[in-house]
């Protein structure tokens, strides 16, 4: 099975000094998604949690929501024509009830690592209906989430701190889940930024604990479109960044009442969306 890291020889100059060197790289390989033995997408993540990634990436086209919806997800033997299995091709199998929509049945997409889905038809296709809405309150038996500023500032340094195999590359992106106050549920690593979402939902579904409805999903790079849905197809009401997002993930996040906040670094921060789950005890200014 591929590895999370790989060794390279590279030159490095320091000070005018040149030195030759092994050094460790992120693993990049192709991932092909399968559904009832059907070829669905494919993307280059970091080998890993690969069952995961494809029931999270699942998890955000509609297919799945409950771990009973899933019956199983193998590695592909025979993937190669010498009939060598690559751990590079895995295929979902629904449950015999599990309806499949039908835009995952037209189309044959290809994901790459930094865009995420590419070659949707249109704005609409990639606007999958929900699952749950997002409902943070439980009934009435809990108040709606409601998070500190000070605690949303110490969550990317959290995030920092439990990144084990960016320590040793330098080039991993990170998704973590957050309870309400602060405590890490979980946190995965991959090359794609969208591919650790899915991961971590993934893990959810296969545990049963969608939806994530008082979560708070921080990233560690920007908050793209495919970010935001991935975070309301899951039910989740906070997403938050260190980067920056994009107009059409300010766009959802105010449609459908998720929580967006960008440019998480220190005690500074931008709130784009679901303001009302913040405590934003100063007056906020306009000018």
């Amino acid at each position: 099975m591929g590895r999370v890291t790989e060794r390279r020889r590279v030159i490095r100059v320091r000070g005018g000094q040149i030195s030759a060197r092994p050094d460790t790289l992120v693993a990049e390989e192709p991932l092909e998604i399968r559904l009832n033995g059907k070829p669905l997408a494919i993307t280059m993540r970091t080998p890993g949690d690969d069952f995961a990634l494809a029931a999270g990436f699942l998890v955000s086209e509609g297919v799945l929501g409950a771990a009973e919806e899933l019956q199983s997800i193998v590695y592909c033997a025979g993937a190669t024509a010498d009939g060598t299995n690559t751990y590079n091709v895995v295929d979902v199998k629904t449950a015999p009830d599990v309806v499949i929509p039908d835009i995952t049945l037209e189309r044959n997409v290809y994901t790459t690592s930094s865009c995420g889905l590419c070659g949707k038809a249109s704005l609409d296709a990639v606007r999958t209906t929900a699952r749950w809405p997002i409902d943070d309150t439980q009934g009435d038996s809990a108040p709606p989430v409601r998070l500190d500023l000070g605690l949303l500032a110490r969550l990317p340094d959290r995030l920092r701190e439990a990144q084990r195999v960016f320590d040793r590359t330098g080039g991993l992106h990170a998704a973590a889940l957050f309870t309400e106050d602060g405590d890490l549920v979980d946190i995965r690593e991959d090359v794609g930024r969208h591919n650790a979402v899915d991961k971590l939902v993934g893990r959810a579904l296969r545990e049963g604990r969608l939806p994530l409805s008082r979560s708070v999903l921080l990233v560690s790079g920007r908050a793209s479109f495919e970010l935001a849905q991935k975070a309301v197809m899951a039910g989740i009401p906070v997403l938050a960044a260190v980067s920056a997002p994009s107009s059409l993930a300010v766009d959802l996040a105010a449609e459908t009442g998720l929580t967006l906040v960008g440019f998480l670094r220190g005690d500074s921060m931008n709130v784009y969306a679901g303001e009302h789950r913040l405590a934003l005890e100063a007056t906020a200014s306009t000018s």
